[in-house]
Formats: C-alpha cells, sequence, structure tokens
C-alpha cells in the first residue's frame, strides 16, 4: 500500500494485516469542536442535511417520552397538545409549562388528530416534533481536526440507534474531531441517539457520506491513519499505533468491518480477553479503543 505524502516519517511498525507503514508523528493537541449545532435561530456554516430521510422531523408521544426529550434537550419544532380539558390533568400541565419555558410552540388540537398521527395509540394526549438534525459535511470533521493528534471514528453500518448515540458520546468525551457514518443502511441521530449521547450529538460534527471507502481516503489525505476494530486482527490495541493522527473503523453489530473497507485500512487491532463472553458491543468496544488513544495523545502532551 503506497503511503500518503501527508503522513510525516517515523520508525516503522507492522499493523495486524501484517503490512508495514510508518508510525505517525504527533505534534499539536487535536481542536474538538465544541459549537452548539442546535442553538435557537442558529445554522452552522458548512452545515447540510443528510440522507433523503434527513429532511423528516422525528415524531415523540406519550408524556414519559416527551419528558425524556425534554431531560436531553432535544430540539423541539413544536408540541401537539389535546384541546380538551376532559384529557388533560396536573401533569400534562406541567409538560406544557415546561415546554413553554423552553420557548416550545403548543398547539392545541382535537384528539382525533394526535390518533391519526400515533404509531400505536398510546400518546396519552401529547407529541412533539423534533427539528430535523442538521449533519455535517467530511470537511468539516477534518478541519476540526486540526493539524495534530485528532480521532475521527468511522462506523461501518452501525444500525442500533442506542449504539450510534453511546459511541458518540464516548468520541464527545474524549475529545474526537467527528464522527463519520454511511447515509444508507445506517443509524441516523434520532430521539434514542439524543437520549444515549446525553446530548453529546450536539457537541461535535456527525458527518454523513454516501461512500466509506472514499471517505478514508479523504481522511488519509488529510493525514490520518486508519485503524479497523476487528475480532480478526493479528494484533491486539497495547501493540497497535492508535497514536497520533486516527481514524477508528467500527463495524456493524452483525457482520463488523466490511471486507472492502478492512482493505482501506492501514491496520487491524483488536482487544484482548480473558472471559467466555464472545466480546464486547460496538459501542463498549468503542469505548475502550477510544481511551486507549487518549492515553497516549495524554501521555504525549505530558512529554512535551
Amino acid at each position: 500500500m503506497a503511503k500518503n505524502q501527508s503522513r510525516k516519517p517515523g520508525r516503522d511498525v507492522r499493523g495486524g494485516t501484517g503490512k508495514r507503514m510508518r508510525k505517525p508523528s504527533p505534534k499539536a493537541q487535536a481542536r474538538p469542536y465544541k459549537k452548539d449545532v442546535h442553538r435557537k435561530g442558529h445554522k452552522p456554516a458548512g452545515k447540510r442535511r443528510g440522507g433523503s430521510g434527513a429532511a423528516q422531523s422525528n415524531l415523540i408521544e406519550g408524556r414519559r417520552a416527551c419528558a425524556e426529550a425534554l431531560d436531553a434537550r432535544i430540539p423541539l419544532r413544536r408540541a401537539l397538545v389535546a384541546a380538551s380539558t376532559g384529557e388533560r390533568d396536573r401533569a400534562l400541565d406541567e409538560l406544557v409549562e415546561r415546554l413553554e419555558q423552553r420557548d416550545v410552540p403548543v398547539e392545541y388540537v382535537a384528539r382525533d388528530r394526535l390518533d391519526n398521527r400515533s404509531s400505536h395509540g398510546a400518546h396519552q394526549g401529547i407529541m412533539l416534533e423534533v427539528e430535523p438534525f442538521e449533519y455535517a459535511s467530511l470537511a468539516d470533521v477534518i478541519e476540526a481536526s486540526g493539524t495534530g493528534d485528532a480521532l475521527v471514528l468511522l462506523l461501518d453500518h452501525v444500525t442500533d440507534e442506542g449504539n450510534f448515540g453511546a459511541i458518540v458520546r464516548t468520541a464527545e468525551v474524549v475529545g474526537a474531531a467527528g464522527v463519520v457514518v454511511a447515509n444508507a443502511r445506517a443509524a441516523r441521530v434520532g430521539t434514542a441517539a439524543y437520549k444515549t449521547s446525553a446530548g453529546a450529538v450536539l457537541h461535535l460534527p456527525i458527518a454523513q457520506v454516501p461512500n466509506l471507502a472514499t471517505a478514508i481516503e479523504q481522511l488519509k489525505e488529510a493525514g490520518f491513519w486508519v485503524g479497523a476494530a476487528t475480532e480478526h486482527a493479528h494484533d491486539d490495541v497495547w501493540h497497535a499505533p492508535l497514536e497520533g493522527r486516527i481514524c477508528l473503523v467500527m463495524g456493524s453489530e452483525g457482520s463488523g468491518v466490511s471486507a472492502l473497507v478492512r482493505k482501506k485500512c492501514d491496520f487491524e487491532c483488536k482487544l484482548p480477553q480473558r472471559g467466555r463472553v464472545e466480546s464486547l458491543n460496538v459501542a463498549q468496544a468503542c469505548t475502550a479503543l477510544c481511551y486507549e488513544w487518549l492515553r497516549r495523545a495524554m501521555r504525549e502532551e505530558g512529554d512535551r
């Protein structure tokens, strides 16, 4: 595999695929993206909607789910509340008060309108329309990475929105530059992702791309080494070059990293284990790998 000219020379190391490559030379700390991309009235420059379904708002129904949406500070477009006073009680009135405090428009509608829009008929007199999420571009992620140490997570068709949200939360906590996902057959930023990410989806760029292999090539051009987390790797994470400018590829819940994407990677690694359970799920494994990258990045900072 040809070396990318943007990568700086260093001592040779061997990745999990057995390929020879050069170790990245970390310089400065990456610049985590910390803009709140969903402040009211704010449209970040360079942001674009990703995927054909991104323009459709999500619908949350039921009192508990609506309360959780408020707790997670999910950006809300409006609330639909039963107009009949016979269907309202103190609990519903308290939810409406919270919505008004958040400046969310509240529209009182007939019950049959709620019934017609309900997916399972258990709206309990309230529904919330969620603002469509504004995805970043890959260029935004690369820009957020700066020129030194940086971590980008690329998800190879992770489909569970809960896992996706948990991964985004980890990415934000360790200071990753961003997350890259496919715009088809992959989890999107929805209500479950807001919840499991604890709002982290609001604080770093999440890019949807049409082709993961092409995205990997663009990241390489920006100086990233690309490593796949796979149980098929020869090397464990302790011996992998998981430092400097790294794009970490996490595979889908069922089949892991695809063969095409694995071919594009510079190295592979896996987590060591002693127990009997086959493996961690993708979100748990991602957390362990991200913290190994962070440990090395902080060690490098201490040596400067």
